[in-house]
């Protein structure tokens, strides 16, 4: 039995901050440990690293912290530079090895409850997942975890009885009939079958990549719920997203399809009166009612949201702590219906929900009566590959469609996106390297001069560019200057004209990070006459909220342009438009922004812009993944350019899938016996 001296703790927490000093930790890593060690004094040097590195991992996204890699192949977790390997070698060979020795190490102190301990004294860190594949968390992930998936468990089971045939009946009113193909077989409808599914619990999953229809399909839904209410006229509906553009964006393509479908209709449902009552779709911060300097909502379980429906659009965005609280607060008769594309980036914060909810959704796993409901309602056959090969397949998967086919994005981006996102490196190279449309291309002088000459001025094939909406600002006229209402509208296209181009990067440091751009994009649109920056604030400066704010209304990823204010105003202030409804706050007030001619992917999500140039770092980095990539062009509508500052990114980004440790996946299971 080792044992462990005060001493040789110390050391530990020493080594830590030393590495913590070389950047390989966080100052907050190391400080969490010699806080433990604060607390146990007996804490033994495997405790005080794991939680150093457990804490280094949250902020890299992760939920949690697989101690069998971390005992065996630490290089494989850590990902760090080959110096700070052989430190790492070296304090390995100091302790116990095998994993049976780490775990006793960690259950040995009191700060450290097991999971399966049904007492809770308050330990700051568990020990979870399986025997074979241990996981430590902290304290709240771990009771995040524990609650966000027993409710998803919950409301997948929770059994709703349906008219299957009234609802069959609607369903083919609300869908237009399938294309027969050449071969007489008949593809399934997987929008209907969405539709069909959600009817029967107060949880559905609907993923598909870009144009395969989420939005329309979750419209559709809304219809059909309000045609098979029992009180149509008091159906509570509410939308939301985890940025207010995304929010925007839902709201704007669950207006255009209700709109279809209520010409479609006529006098048969009155959608109008469904379009009106639902209000404005909010972020999910706002919808939970947010607390300035607060980490609770105004809503939870004992105060629950008002609503009968919730759709939650860009659901790949929404982090464990997120979704735990949403979960916790939604009345439990209340439908949930998430939507969004399990292969972009997860959440910037720690957690991947929607890859965990989705992880077996293109095999499908459908039940015997998922089979039959399908037919009985949607009339269609299921594929035997998308049935399940054991007998009580999770029903988590009978409440997961996944939509496959893209009505929009089949064109030159859409295979690029595709390519990357298979991992088909060469493919992909190919379709960007032989364009001669100008709707990709890939930059043959990797200098920052070339991001720079986009910014101003474009490129061929692909004129949308930063000049667009700095003319518009330079080109002001009088009427827009006194006219209250020409103002407005002047202030909505100076902002649509922006949204047209953007720089996003994967880092934030570096010549080819956000920081580097954001100082030298303003310096080069100075130097081509369209931009006059004077101080901080200035006329035509764009800018993205850092921090929550609820007072102001403004939340963290909101981005707006910095504009005089209305006629008799001499005051500058940030304009940020949500669909068509601006909102503006004065610059004096606005503490927590940063500039945003160029921002990173993982900011972009929730927003599309008519050309993209994707911008990646110098050197392979841990965060250029395929999602990455992935995200990044499915940003862009029209044109998308492709930086790369050395040849091989583009196949390093594409070999490399991003993995996050998370062990939501097994708590579902867990729930299913």
């Amino acid at each position: 039995m080792n044992v462990f001296t005060v001493e040789t703790s110390s050391a530990t927490v020493a080594t830590l901050h030393a590495w913590a000093d070389k950047g390989w930790l966080r100052r907050l890593d190391s400080a969490m440990a010699a806080f433990m060690l604060e607390m146990d004094a007996a804490a033994s040097p495997v405790l005080l690293l794991c939680t150093a590195v457990l804490v280094h991992m949250e902020g890299r996204g992760h939920t949690c912290l697989p101690l069998s890699a971390l005992a065996t192949t630490p290089d494989d977790v850590l990902a760090w530079p080959p110096l700070a390997q052989v430190e790492v070698q070296a304090l390995w060979g100091s302790l116990p090895a095998g994993l049976g020795h780490w775990l006793s190490a960690l259950l040995s102190s009191p700060l450290v409850r097991s999971s399966n301990d049904t007492t809770d004294l308050g330990q700051p860190l568990v020990l979870g997942g399986t025997e074979t594949e241990p996981l430590l968390y902290l304290r709240r992930y771990w009771l995040h975890e524990q609650q966000t998936a027993r409710a998803i468990f919950q409301r997948c089971v929770s059994s709703q009885e349906v008219d299957e045939p009234l609802a069959a009946g609607w369903l083919d009113r609300l869908f237009d009939a399938p294309d027969q193909p050449a071969d007489g077989a008949k593809e399934v409808d997987w929008q209907k079958l969405a539709c069909a599914v959600a009817l029967r619990a107060s949880l559905t999953v609907i993923t598909g990549g870009p144009g395969t229809g989420k939005t329309y399909t979750a419209a559709r839904l809304l219809a059909l719920l309000f045609a098979m209410s029992e009180a149509p006229q008091s159906l509570r509906v509410a939308l939301a997203a985890p940025t207010g553009k995304a929010a925007a964006r839902l709201r704007q393509s669950i207006d255009f399809s209700l709109q279809e479908l209520s010409a479609r209709l006529g006098n048969d449902l009155d959608l109008a009166s469904l379009t009106k009552r639902m209000g404005a779709a909010k972020t999910l911060h706002s919808l939970l009612g947010a607390r300035v300097d607060k980490r609770e909502f105004q809503f939870n379980a004992t105060n629950l949201l008002d609503v009968d429906v919730l759709i939650v659009d860009e659901t790949s965005m929404v982090h464990l702590e997120m979704m735990s609280a949403l979960l916790q607060a939604l009345p439990a008769g209340a439908k949930l219906i998430l939507l969004g594309d399990k292969d972009q980036l997860a959440s910037v914060e720690a957690g991947a929900v929607l890859g965990d909810l989705c992880r077996d959704a293109i095999a499908g796993n459908y039940s015997t009566e998922t089979a039959r409901y399908a037919t009985a309602t949607v009339s269609q056959v299921l594929p035997k590959e998308f049935l399940a090969t054991i007998a009580d397949p999770h029903p988590l998967a009978q409440q997961t469609v996944m939509l496959r086919k893209s009505r929009r994005f089949g064109g030159l981006i859409g295979q690029f996106a595709l390519a990357v996102n298979a991992g088909q490196c060469s493919h992909a190279y190919d379709l960007i390297t032989g364009d001669t449309t100008g709707v990709l291309q890939t930059t043959k002088q990797p200098v920052v001069e070339t991001v720079l000459d986009l910014a101003v001025q474009g490129r061929t094939g692909a004129t949308a560019c930063y000049a667009d909406y700095l003319r518009l600002i330079n080109g002001r006229s009088s009427a827009e200057t006194h006219k209250e209402s020409d103002h407005e509208d002047w202030v909505r296209r100076v902002l649509r004209a922006f949204d047209r181009f953007r720089i996003l990067c994967a880092v934030h440091d570096g010549d080819w990070g956000t920081r580097s751009l954001n100082q030298a994009v303003p310096r080069a649109l100075e130097r081509a006459g369209l931009l006059k920056p004077r101080g901080e604030w200035f006329a035509g400066r764009p800018v993205m909220v850092t921090r929550n704010d609820p007072a102001l209304g403004v939340f963290n990823g909101d981005v707006g342009v910095t504009l005089p204010g209305p006629p008799g105003s001499i005051a500058l202030r940030v304009y940020f438009l949500d669909g068509d409804t601006l909102r503006s706050v004065g610059v004096s007030r606005l503490a927590h922004v940063e500039p945003a001619f160029a921002m990173t992917v993982h900011k972009s999500q929730g927003s599309e812009f008519v050309h993209v140039a994707l911008v990646l770092p110098q050197f392979g980095s841990n965060v250029l993944t395929r999602e990455l990539v992935y995200t990044g062009i499915t940003r862009a509508r029209e044109n998308f350019t492709l930086m790369e500052p050395q040849p091989g990114l583009l196949q390093w980004a594409t070999e490399r899938e991003s993995q996050r440790a998370s062990g939501l996946g097994l708590q579902l299971l867990s729930h299913n016996g």
